[in-house]
């Protein structure tokens, strides 16, 4: 029997590790389109690590399975500036841009790229607004995959740019994020392929988790107190939680942090979720932010859940304050990072004033700035 097992994270049914278990199918039975995922898979390590450990001890796919691309190990920033603006002398950046695609989504590519070569399966599918998108097919590039990627007609131009020059198959959809997911989802039904459509795949919330393991050792093997992400779908926050779970769990570290999601107020549904008590009818999504703007978030019960039980906190930031957290982040710091990436920078600023001046805070910074130059320009009034 295998040292790793999906558990359902509302139900506790658990599956063995297979290329067409995505859900439970329990808790998926009858799911709606216009609702986030039921029954979303955790992956469970019921063999421990040891003491010695290091991050492939908690990662179902042996390393000797990983494509040949350093995806990770992204380094922890400490903006003498920023901090001195602030007031906040713990104040670290995680900076995902230096990912090879230039995006935090390297992580969950890189898992479900080796879980791929292990499973002999050869062609990768998934819809994304374009981070995603462009780090499968980078990664794909590098391991042999075929990709083929549903994109939405209005993601940057950068992305698709950069899709098309890794070699996938691109799709361009007419239609939002939810559409091009049901198109890739109807393809691989007919024609079989791995989906990694973010959160369908379980792996891609579990790869995400890399970055928790790698703050706690880069911090000295010590929690931090926040951690700011920003959020759309919920899959990275949730990533980010299963991390530091999977530390808890495994007895390494005794607590966890608390995170805040930041979301653009254009696009919010989890933060409204916890407002309002329950995910309603999906609100058309509108935010310059477009690596966050999502009408259903995909692991919105599951992020949703996190916040409650690990008493999270979530915070809306305007358009107009993400901009201006892109530009000063990248003249506080030199840490040029695209709109979705500077919303968890807004977040700090909306509440500044709560954290405590000693507070180890870490700011995930998830994607690169050059992703989307239209909104930098916009944002230096070019």
């Amino acid at each position: 029997m295998s040292d790793f097992i999906y558990r359902c994270s509302q139900c506790g049914r658990e599956y063995e590790i297979t290329p067409d278990r995505m859900v439970c199918e329990d808790c998926s039975a009858d799911q709606s389109a216009d609702e986030p995922l039921r029954g979303i898979l955790e992956v469970v390590n019921r063999r421990g690590v040891p003491a010695d450990w290091s991050i492939y001890d908690f990662l179902p796919v042996g390393r000797e399975w990983f494509p040949p691309i350093p995806a990770g190990n992204t380094p922890l920033w400490e903006p003498t500036r920023l901090r001195e603006q602030t007031g906040l002398p713990g104040l670290f950046l995680k900076d995902d841009s230096c990912n090879p695609t230039g995006s935090f989504k390297d992580r969950a590519s890189a898992l479900v790229a080796a879980y791929a070569r292990r499973e002999d399966i050869d062609r990768i599918v998934l819809a994304s607004t374009g981070n995603a998108g462009s780090s499968m097919c980078g990664v794909g590039a590098a391991a042999g995959l075929q990709v083929r990627l549903y994109l939405p007609a209005a993601a940057p131009p950068a992305k698709l740019v950069q899709s098309l020059q890794y070699g996938a198959d691109v799709i361009r959809v007419d239609g939002t994020y939810d559409e091009a997911s049901a198109q890739a989802m109807a393809y691989i039904a007919e024609h079989g392929g791995l989906s990694r459509n973010t959160g369908h795949n379980p792996l891609t919330i579990e790869g995400k988790k890399t970055v928790s393991l790698e703050i706690f050792r880069q911090l000295g093997d010590r929690v931090p107190d926040y951690v700011f992400v920003s959020t759309g779908d919920g899959v990275i926050l949730s990533g980010v939680y299963r991390g530091f779970e999977a530390l808890v769990n495994a007895g390494v570290a005794d607590h966890m942090p608390t995170m805040v999601a930041v979301q653009a107020e254009g696009s919010c549904a989890i933060t409204r979720a916890l407002r309002e008590g329950g995910f309603t009818a999906p609100v058309p999504s509108r935010t310059v932010a477009d690596s966050i703007s999502v009408d259903v978030p995909a692991a919105g019960y599951f992020a949703a859940d996190r916040l409650r039980r690990h008493e999270g906190r979530a915070v809306t930031v305007t358009d107009d304050a993400i901009l201006a957290a892109q530009t000063e982040l990248a003249s506080g710091s030199g840490l040029f990072a695209e709109p979705a990436a500077a919303a968890a920078w807004a977040g700090v600023a909306a509440l500044r004033g709560e954290l405590d001046a000693d507070a180890t805070v870490v700011v995930l910074i998830t994607g690169s700035g050059l992703k989307d130059i239209d909104s930098a320009k916009r944002a230096v009034g070019l």
